[in-house]
């Protein structure tokens, strides 16, 4: 637990038998519940999973591909069904730094928000590494989410990394919510419907493998 908060973190994956590993065994103590979510990997990411040997971990497998929203929807209603507080999402490529889960939990458990989100563009160094291309996508999609939303101060809407309390996720249509990569973008645009309070947490992403 977190301070008396139980946290399940969500895991989406697609062929990262490579990294899994990593993300399982650097998860924090302060984690109740892993839910490692596979969608229909051609390679070995469920083995690697269950091979952490980790009594938190729990493996699902999608019956079909459904992109990585479908993939994080699961997540959430397993982390729903399993009584935890609050579910993050770290995705399965070790791109999102465990160190700062905290950071990502206290707005939630001291400052009553119902969702926060990393924000990797809040320094020039914090994005390093990222191709351009990502970069420049990254603001143009922002923008767009920003209007969309009216979340005018969350600025990396695409950031993955973000923690939102199971009392909130109860209120979102998950079956309506989009199951691709616009996830993020409207996952938002619902939290704003809810009228969510949604905060910004500044944190730099990992860039290698």
């Amino acid at each position: 637990m977190y301070r008396s908060v139980r946290v399940a973190v969500v895991v989406p994956a697609f062929n990262e038998e490579a990294l899994i590993g990593t993300v399982i065994s650097t998860m924090p103590d302060l984690v109740d519940e892993i839910v490692v979510v596979d969608d229909c990997s051609s390679d070995r990411t469920v083995e690697a999973a269950l091979a952490s040997g980790d009594p938190r971990v729990t493996v699902l497998r999608n019956s079909a591909n459904t992109g990585v929203g479908g993939t994080i929807l699961n997540g959430y209603r397993k982390a729903l069904a399993g009584g935890c507080d609050v579910a993050v999402i770290m995705a399965g490529d070790a791109q999102m730094d465990p160190d700062y889960l905290p950071a990502l939990l206290d707005p939630l458990v001291d400052e009553g928000y119902d969702f926060a989100k990393g924000n990797r563009f809040f320094s020039r160094n914090s994005f390093r590494g990222m191709p351009n291309h990502r970069i420049i996508g990254n603001i143009a999609l922002s923008l767009m989410t920003r209007v969309a939303s009216g979340y005018w101060h969350i600025f990396d809407t695409q950031n993955g990394y973000t923690a939102i309390r199971t009392r909130t996720l109860q209120q979102l249509p998950l079956d309506k919510i989009a199951r691709g990569y616009a996830f993020e973008n409207d996952m938002l645009v619902h939290l704003s419907m809810a009228q969510a309070r949604v905060r910004d947490v500044p944190i730099p992403a990992v860039y290698g493998r």
